[in-house]
């Protein structure tokens, strides 16, 4: 919020109200004329309606608090008018000076009305039914409380200052009774909702409607006899001077959005004080009524505060359960951070304020992980610990909120991408530090989606939405990654959507198939084995290729029952293939797992479930990881070390291509390195490809591994390898991937 300074009408407003009041000091203490005081009230008006107009159109205003302060404007002029409709009725001789006519009252009242009108069209200020009957109980109890004190004080110089004028005093009293009206209306705003206002804006309206209630009301006891003497040009320039310094408040929070404050809410006090009050004043005027009036009216304050102890007892006990509830429905239990409804609700509130609103979408990476080895208990004290740890690092005026999950969202108000960009990147960085789980000290990393947008391009889900789609978009390019939303990637989602729901309906119909690719012997060309890999036989599109489909599965979870597919289909056809060629059938079967299946708690027990229905020995297959899959250790690494325990081998696919292939080695169980087509491209040419090739096949050769040569195409890669001391190899040069039916005679071929 900038910081405040006395601008040209506050400086006016000030120096107007000053002279007014200072006219009224030298009133009191001898008669003078009336039209100087009168003067300052068309000029104090202009003040506060040329502010109220300020905030209408200062920068990052909302719509709704740009509304309600026209409509402020718009009342306060009306006042302003009344005034000038009542100093015509003086000067005329029409009334006194102390009373008004009923055109006056009129234009008073609209003006009041106005006031009210703009605070019930706030936005955060709707209610339900239930709380439109409550609010309007409480202004009803304070308007009859005001007319009873107003009745019993002025009664006593009712003769002698009406001057017969019943209708003119009946209408004073009702507007200082409205005034007060409405600086309870304000009141009970601010402290239940402000929407889109500055809660300490309303603060001072309310003490606006406050001095013009109290002021009309203290007119009567204090100019009864001063007849000359008016009220409102004393009471207007102070009720307006507040009301610029209100105004020139909200301007100044323009475009701020603030989380309301963590309040408790408590039953209202106003009903009670109401009662205590006239109770009070029943005992006070009782006392000169004799005894038995006096010990009746002790009977009824007493019962009276009986009634209303008890039903503020039950009353409290309401409102705790409501809080409760209120705030269930509002945030997460385990980690006490606001949910997804609040989340929305918060960012409609920073759009609603305008300029541009960052929302990112933050997913702790392995998180699963962590919770099959470790166990729920300590993954729930990590979510909590990490809604901590976001809770320090997001801005004062930002929101962390918990989505489902592993999952947190951040939103800043009036940020840009910038400074969002920076703020996540600080929040990265302190995600790094460890955490402390139930004596665990664990370091996370976190994918992040980033999108920022403003009110005119769509709502709070929207952007929302964009930070999800983004927040995928990093997962898929690695861990610890921020993206920023770009447009394409609701194309490539929905695209990847459609693939999927197909995919879905492929599997359950038949549409995907298996191929086999041979691996084989370098020194004399006989296949030893073969990879199993997936393809997908649209019945409109003809054949698929994998790197259209799979991205989609991986990304859907699809990924795990086409896997376990592909691996049931591959072991049956392995087992036929020895049933039917015998010690001549190929050694073993080769199935990739992707990262996703192998982090499944269970993933060894149904692969041997798989080996047993098939009939297949544990030694007749391999399976193929990457080393993203095993990088992190955790659960992956153990349902790895049990599939090798039982007797199935365990290749490292597109080994040398990853962030930490040296410490893998030390730490996966690992049969086979699969060493990537990159190193083999250019394995016929001197130079740092060849450097590596040999490097590799030297690294495998010392730790007992076999090394498998992927992707060679040429005649001369083959013999490159073999010379660098390679026996196993796959590519295009030996085969492409076949049917099963088809295999029988490429292999053959081979041999």
């Amino acid at each position: 919020m900038a910081t405040w300074r006395p601008t040209g009408l506050l400086v006016t407003a000030m120096l107007l109200a000053v002279a007014a009041e200072a006219w009224f000091a030298v009133g009191m203490a001898r008669p003078v004329p009336a039209l100087p005081s009168w003067a300052f009230v068309p000029l104090t008006v202009g003040c506060a309606v040329r502010t109220c107009h300020g905030v209408t159109t200062a920068p990052g205003i909302a719509p709704g608090a740009a509304r309600f302060w026209r409509h402020v404007g718009i009342g306060v002029a009306l006042i302003g008018l009344a005034a000038v409709s009542n100093a015509v009725d003086v000067f005329r001789g029409v009334v006194a000076p102390q009373h008004i006519g009923p055109l006056t009252a009129g234009i008073y009242l609209a003006g009041l009305a106005e006031l009210l009108w703009g605070l019930l069209r706030i936005p955060g200020a709707r209610r339900t039914r239930g709380e439109w009957l409550r609010f309007g109980l409480d202004s009803a109890t304070v308007l009859v409380t005001v007319v009873t004190f107003a009745w019993h004080f002025w009664f006593r110089n009712w003769a002698e200052w009406s001057g017969g004028n019943a209708a003119g005093t009946r209408a004073v009293m009702a507007l200082a009774a409205c005034g007060l009206l409405c600086a309870f209306a304000f009141v009970k705003v601010a402290f239940t909702g402000t929407g889109p206002l500055d809660r300490r804006a309303l603060y001072l309206l309310a003490l606006t409607g406050g001095l013009g209630g109290v002021g009309g009301a203290m007119v009567p006891a204090t100019l009864a006899d001063k007849p000359y003497l008016n009220g409102t040009p004393i009471v207007l320039p102070i009720t307006c001077l507040v009301l610029c310094f209100a105004a020139d408040r909200q301007r100044r929070a323009a475009g701020v959005v603030s989380p309301p404050p963590a309040r408790r809410r408590r039953p209202g006090l106003v009903p009670y004080l109401a009662v205590f009050a006239t109770c009070v004043l029943l005992l006070i005027d009782a006392r000169d009524g004799g005894d038995d009036v006096f010990a009746v009216a002790i009977g009824t304050v007493v019962l009276a505060l009986l009634v209303a102890a008890r039903q503020a007892t039950a009353l409290r006990e309401v409102v705790e359960y409501q809080d409760t509830l209120a705030w269930q429905a509002t945030h997460d239990a385990l980690t006490r951070l606001p949910n997804w409804w609040r989340l929305t609700q918060y960012t409609s509130e920073a759009l609603n304020n305008g300029g541009q609103v960052a929302v990112a979408v933050v997913d702790l990476d392995d998180f699963k992980a962590i919770n099959d080895d470790l166990g729920h208990v300590v993954g729930d004290a990590l979510l909590v610990a990490a809604a901590v740890r976001l809770s320090e690092l997001c801005p004062p005026d930002g929101l962390v909120a918990r989505l489902a999950g592993d999952e947190y969202a951040l939103v800043f108000p009036a940020a840009g991408e910038v400074p969002a960009l920076l703020t996540l990147g600080e929040v990265a960085v302190g995600l790094r530090r460890p955490l402390s789980a139930q004596g665990h000290q664990l370091v996370v990393e976190a994918s992040v989606g980033v999108a920022v947008g403003a009110r005119d391009e769509g709502d709070a889900e929207e952007l929302l939405r964009r930070a999800d789609v983004a927040m995928y978009a990093a997962k898929e390019r690695g861990k610890g990654r921020q993206v920023h939303y770009e447009p394409r990637m609701d194309q490539r989602g929905a695209e990847q959507s459609r693939i999927a729901a197909e995919l879905r309906v492929a599997l359950d119909t038949g549409q995907l198939r298996v191929f086999y690719q041979p691996i084989v012997r370098l020194d004399d060309g006989r296949p030893v084995g073969v990879e199993a890999l997936v393809r997908w036989q649209h019945p409109e599109r003809g054949m698929i290729r994998p790197d259209l489909f799979i991205p989609a599965a991986e990304r859907t979870g699809l990924i795990v029952p086409v896997g376990h597919w592909v691996l049931a289909e591959a072991c049956r056809q392995a087992a036929q293939w020895r049933r039917e060629f015998g010690p001549d059938a190929l050694q073993y079967v080769s199935v990739n797992v992707s990262p996703r299946q192998l982090r499944e708690a269970g993933f060894a027990g149904r692969l041997r479930e798989v080996l047993r229905c098939a009939g297949l020995a544990p030694a007749n297959l391999m399976v193929e990881v990457t080393e993203t899959a095993v990088f992190d250790g955790g659960s992956a690494l153990d349902e790895l070390r049990e599939v090798q325990r039982f007797g199935v081998q365990v290749a490292l696919d597109d080994f040398g291509t990853g962030h930490s292939s040296l410490g893998l080695l030390r730490t996966c169980p690992v049969d086979v390195l699969k060493v990537d087509k990159s190193f083999v491209d250019r394995v016929t040419e001197a130079g740092e490809h060849s450097v590596i090739a040999e490097a590799l096949i030297g690294i495998s050769d010392g730790l007992r591994l076999r090394a498998v040569a992927e992707g060679v195409e040429t005649a001369e890669q083959a013999e490159a390898l073999r010379r660098l001391g390679y026996r196993y190899a796959q590519g295009y040069h030996y085969g492409r991937p076949v049917p099963a039916a088809e295999l029988v005679s490429l292999t053959a071929a081979l041999r």
